[in-house]
């Protein structure tokens, strides 16, 4: 692979690779942009800032972490995250270990999320980029993202929603069979958190 470079523009976009006080420095915008867009099909997150605020800085600190970030301007409208899997919490680890997968060499591919405006532009393929050069330069051998399963009859789906399977199939991935995690939160519509089931995708470099 060849250098990624820390700043590249994408149209009227920038691109920019951030790690540890840059990440904390953006908080605040992370939190909102995270709410905005998984509020959408087909995570229907029910955002919390709170929440989301501890999320982020537990994430800013951990080790080798990196969020590809995107500005228009001052604004950031898009951001994606990466860092060690040995690095995560049990529940995202546990279905790896309990394989006897080793996590060692493996990065975790976090929140890929872009305002509906920029989309159709190749930021996703941006955010894949980056992130996997930041692994691969960290000794990583593949990288894996867990995605919310839902069924092809969801009464809650949008008519002109599209899933990202193609995308993620173009980029070299694949979803790794009977491998699955359980994270709970509160969806729209719903009073307390529940457990959503997520499908394991995964790369090798």
């Amino acid at each position: 692979m060849t250098g990624t470079p820390r700043d590249t523009r994408a149209s009227d976009v920038v691109i920019k690779t951030l790690t540890g006080s840059e990440i904390t420095a953006s908080l605040d915008r992370l939190a909102q942009l995270r709410i905005s867009v998984f509020r959408e099909y087909p995570y229907l997150y029910e955002g919390d800032m709170a929440f989301e605020l501890r999320y982020m800085r537990e994430f800013a600190t951990a080790p080798e972490a990196v969020l590809v970030a995107v500005h228009d301007g001052a604004e950031l409208v898009g951001a994606a995250s990466a860092s060690p899997m040995w690095a995560q919490k049990p529940e995202i680890r546990a279905p790896f270990e309990d394989r006897g997968i080793d996590t060692s060499s493996l990065f975790y591919f976090g929140e890929s999320v872009l305002l509906p405006q920029y989309r159709g532009r190749g930021i996703g393929h941006r955010f894949f980029d980056h992130r996997e050069e930041w692994a691969a330069r960290r000794g990583a051998q593949a990288a894996c993202f867990a995605a919310v399963i839902r069924p092809a009859n969801d009464p809650l789906r949008p008519a002109d929603y599209r899933p990202h399977d193609a995308f993620w199939t173009k980029r070299g991935y694949a979803p790794v069979s009977g491998l699955k995690c359980a994270i709970s939160w509160k969806a729209v519509g719903e009073q307390e958190e529940s457990a959503k089931q997520l499908q394991y995708w995964m790369r090798r470099f």
